[in-house]
């Protein structure tokens, strides 16, 4: 289905600073394509709980990675399926305010929640995994062994279709309140960004094995968000 914007529910209309919510597919998109890690809240045995899991968005679905052998998986598993809320969120500016209070952050995130439910095909698992890899270091799928069928059965796969999603975005200068505009204390924004090293050899790399393209060139493309 084609859309260029998610519904707004009861569930993903922000009771604070609505006017930051977004709903476009593109931002909602652009978010968690450049994110890295999701927190993935869930309720197992009665107790809340939360997991950073490494995760890619394929079309309109959002794909969790994880082990079978973990809790997670196997509360998933059990119940045919698990009820989350997945959030992403990028830090891009500290906002300094002329007080302490009005202090804040520019930044952009997604929260999706939904049912989640495993991936049980192995040729999809693979495609999905292949995608991961291929998202976080472009050209790293066709480098490497793929998975084993041994190895795609010991991996959690989990798809969450984007439904009740929102996004949310702060941008801009710090909002002072009227009376400290004239205090000699400094405000403005503080820019957060991401400096990547040369790529470092395992200690056990054969001899003769050079960095490859995708890499010698610094930080891949798909993680400078």
């Amino acid at each position: 289905m084609d859309r260029t914007s998610y519904p707004q529910t009861k569930g993903n209309i922000p009771s604070r600073h609505s006017e930051r919510a977004r709903y476009d597919v593109d931002t909602v998109h652009s978010i968690l394509d450049a994110g890295r890690i999701a927190h993935v809240a869930f309720v197992a045995d009665g107790l809340p709980q939360v997991l950073p899991m490494l995760y890619v968005r394929v079309g309109e679905a959002l794909y969790l990675h994880g082990s079978t052998g973990a809790h997670f998986n196997r509360v998933a598993a059990r119940k045919k399926g698990i009820t989350v809320a997945v959030g992403v969120t990028l830090v891009d500016e500290f906002v300094l305010a002329r007080s302490t209070f009005s202090h804040s952050a520019n930044y952009r995130s997604v929260v999706a929640r939904g049912e989640a439910f495993i991936v049980t095909s192995e040729e999809r698992k693979a495609e999905v995994l292949d995608a991961l890899v291929e998202r976080l270091i472009p050209g790293r799928s066709a480098d490497a062994r793929k998975p084993t069928s041994d190895e795609l059965r010991q991996t959690g796969v989990l798809e969450l279709q984007l439904e009740e999603v929102s996004a949310k975005v702060r941008t801009g200068d710090p909002i002072d309140t009227e009376q400290d505009l004239g205090s000699p204390c400094w405000a403005g924004v503080l820019p957060i960004t991401v400096a990547w090293g040369a790529a470092r050899p395992s200690a056990d790399l054969s001899g003769g094995i050079e960095v490859p393209p995708y890499l010698a060139a610094g930080a891949p493309a798909a993680w400078l968000g």
